[in-house]
C-alpha cells in the first residue's frame, strides 16, 4: 500500500511540474492575450495545488488526519500521536487566500483584455501598432 501512495504521490509531483513548465510556455511565446490568461490561470493553479501537496504529511498508514482534534488529549502521548498525523493547515490558509487573491487578479485581467480588445480591435500582441 505504501508503495502505491508513494507512485501517486510522485506521480501527482510530475503531472504539477509539467503543468507549470506548459504554462510558463504558454504565458511566454503565445501573443494572444486571452491564451496567456488561460495559461496564467493553469498557472497558479498548479502552484496552488503544488502548495497543498507540501502540506500533506505520510503516516504509517499512508493517510494523514485532519488538522482538528474532537476532544481533549488524555495524555501526552495522544498529542504527540495527533502532532505527527495531522496535516499541516498553514498552507490550506495560504491556498485559500491566493485563490481568493487569484480570483481578483484575473477577473482585473479580463477587464484589461476586454479594454486592449475595444480599443485595438485585437488580442494579439503581435498586430498592435505603437
Amino acid at each position: 500500500m505504501n508503495d502505491l501512495v508513494y507512485f501517486l504521490f510522485i506521480t501527482v509531483l510530475v503531472s504539477m511540474i509539467i503543468n507549470t513548465a506548459i504554462a510558463l510556455y504558454g504565458v511566454f511565446t503565445k501573443p494572444s492575450l486571452v491564451k496567456k490568461f488561460i495559461a496564467l490561470t493553469i498557472f497558479s493553479d498548479s502552484i496552488n495545488s503544488f502548495a497543498i501537496l507540501i502540506g500533506f504529511r505520510r503516516t504509517p498508514l499512508g493517510y494523514s488526519s485532519i488538522a482538528v482534534m474532537p476532544s481533549l488529549p488524555q495524555s501526552p502521548e495522544d498529542l504527540k500521536n495527533f502532532i505527527n498525523t495531522a496535516v499541516d493547515p498553514l498552507p490550506q490558509a495560504l491556498v485559500l487566500t491566493a485563490i481568493v487573491i487569484g480570483l481578483a487578479v484575473n477577473m482585473f485581467l479580463v477587464g484589461l483584455i476586454i479594454l486592449f480588445h475595444r480599443h485595438y480591435g485585437t488580442t494579439s500582441v503581435k498586430r498592435v501598432r505603437i
